[in-house]
């Protein structure tokens, strides 16, 4: 019986993952009919530099003699472990007696082979992973042209911070949530309870103190570092000075909030 091993490198997409691991079990029953199977995925980060807990755990199983072939689904991204990670990987299954196949392209490296047939096949193989390490750099760096490109057009790029909300890639305020935190803040600035001044207004617990240790400025006072934080905060100030209200005074100055916004719409 063939015994084999079915390796995947994905990023967090889970459909991506999952369409890898069922083309590799689609071959493995048309190649390999009768063969025991393993499985080793990793999923990580598409930039990561680390190789995984299962790619490791795939070289400890071909360093103890467990598996006959190896089939990787694209060997090109074993390249972002490092420019001759794939030579390697390679070399090292062919020391101990195991053939790797790459679904991608039908690339085959065979223990059978020849030295020069299995020479050239690793050559290409490092081409590959070179191409593939060019195509990936390239694409980061597109991608961190079109972030900054926006974040220089003053819009929003990532998630917003708590109280604000992206409307057509720009910063604005959320009224309720904003003011629901503001209101927190100041409570807990008079001495109440932070667990308890939270559950009143709506704002969960670990938020609130984490805004009110980070971020206490942008919150009681208006104040931002951050141009497009500093735009989006135009359309509600003036703010009164902070004032540890009671809590049922919230709704009146939300109210007020959302009209003074509204009228900026």
């Amino acid at each position: 019986m063939t015994r084999v091993a079915l390796y995947v490198r994905v990023s967090t997409d889970r459909q991506d993952h999952d369409r890898q691991i069922r083309e590799l079990k689609e071959f493995v029953a048309e190649e390999y009919p009768d063969a025991s199977v393993e499985r080793f995925a990793d999923i990580i980060s598409g930039t990561g530099d680390e190789g995984g807990a299962e790619y490791r755990r795939l070289r400890e199983a071909i360093t103890d003699g467990e598996l006959d072939v190896v089939i990787v689904h694209e060997l090109s991204r074993l390249s972002r472990l490092g420019g001759g990670e794939i030579h390697n990987f390679l070399q090292h299954a062919l020391e101990h007696g195991t053939s790797v196949r790459d679904l991608e392209v039908g690339l085959d490296l065979d223990v059978d082979d020849s030295m020069v047939d299995q020479a050239v096949t690793q050559m290409i193989a490092g081409l590959m992973g070179d191409l593939a390490r060019i195509e990936q750099t390239q694409k980061v760096r597109r991608i961190q042209s079109g972030i900054d490109a926006a974040q220089a057009a003053g819009k929003w790029t990532g998630r917003p911070p708590t109280g604000f909300e992206v409307v057509d890639g720009h910063l604005r305020v959320d009224p309720e949530e904003y003011l629901r935190v503001r209101a927190g803040m100041e409570r807990v600035a008079a001495g109440e309870s932070l667990a308890e001044v939270a559950d009143d207004v709506g704002v969960a617990a670990s938020t609130l103190r984490e805004l009110y240790n980070d971020r206490p400025g942008l919150y009681l006072h208006g104040e931002a570092d951050d141009d497009r934080v500093d735009a989006a905060l135009e359309d509600i100030r003036p703010l009164s000075e902070p004032n540890a209200e009671p809590a049922g005074d919230l709704n009146k100055r939300l109210k007020r909030l959302e009209q003074k916004v509204e009228n900026f719409d």
